[in-house]
């Protein structure tokens, strides 16, 4: 890019009140270095500590979330992996800015249109949920397992949902019928 195209989305980021933006293939260490300098600069802002653990959690629940389950990926996600690709480099983006008072923690990625209706049912109940409600929808999916459709605990959305200071927004898009564009909105 030239220099004006460059500042321009500079700017634009800037005016948005985006102070970290990250768009690309990410993996752990990517997530680990960045995580460094986003507890750093938040350090910097000081701000109080609560919000630096929130603002650095859901940072890496939205970080984790693309590595597992972006699949927009390296090989890609139609082919098995090989001895030339062997470990899978999976492609998302992610923001954190401010909006007033607020630290705000956007994230997006592709996922399988298939994915959609049962992922809107799980977020919308999330969504839905009081701060007692969250808290015991941890304690359950902790007791009870991850479902089958998860590389992790299966808690992330909920521990996103429990360190936001509102209801999490979250939406898709879809792309070409067969692969939809995620995005989940986190207020802390």
């Amino acid at each position: 890019m030239l220099a004006n195209e460059l500042y321009g989305l500079r700017k634009d980021l800037r005016e948005r009140g985006i102070v970290f933006a990250y768009s690309g293939y990410v993996t752990e260490n990517v997530l680990s270095g960045v995580g460094d300098a986003l507890k750093k600069k938040l350090a910097i802002e000081d701000a109080d500590t609560k919000t630096i653990r929130s603002v650095f959690a859901v940072f890496v629940e939205q970080m984790q979330n693309i590595i597992r389950y972006s699949v927009e990926q390296i090989p890609p996600f139609d082919m098995p992996p090989t001895a030339d690709h062997p470990a899978e480099l999976r492609y998302g983006i992610l923001t954190i800015g401010q909006e007033g008072a607020d630290y705000v923690v956007h994230a997006g990625n592709l996922v399988m249109t298939s994915d959609v209706p049962r992922m809107r049912e799980r977020l919308s109940a999330i969504q839905a949920m009081n701060r007692e409600q969250l808290k015991s929808a941890y304690k359950e999916q902790l007791r009870s397992g991850p479902d089958e459709h998860s590389k992790g605990a299966g808690i992330g959305f909920i521990e996103i949902a429990r360190r936001a200071s509102s209801p999490i927004e979250f939406d898709f898009m879809d792309i070409d019928g067969k692969l939809a564009f995620f995005a989940l909105k986190a207020k802390i």
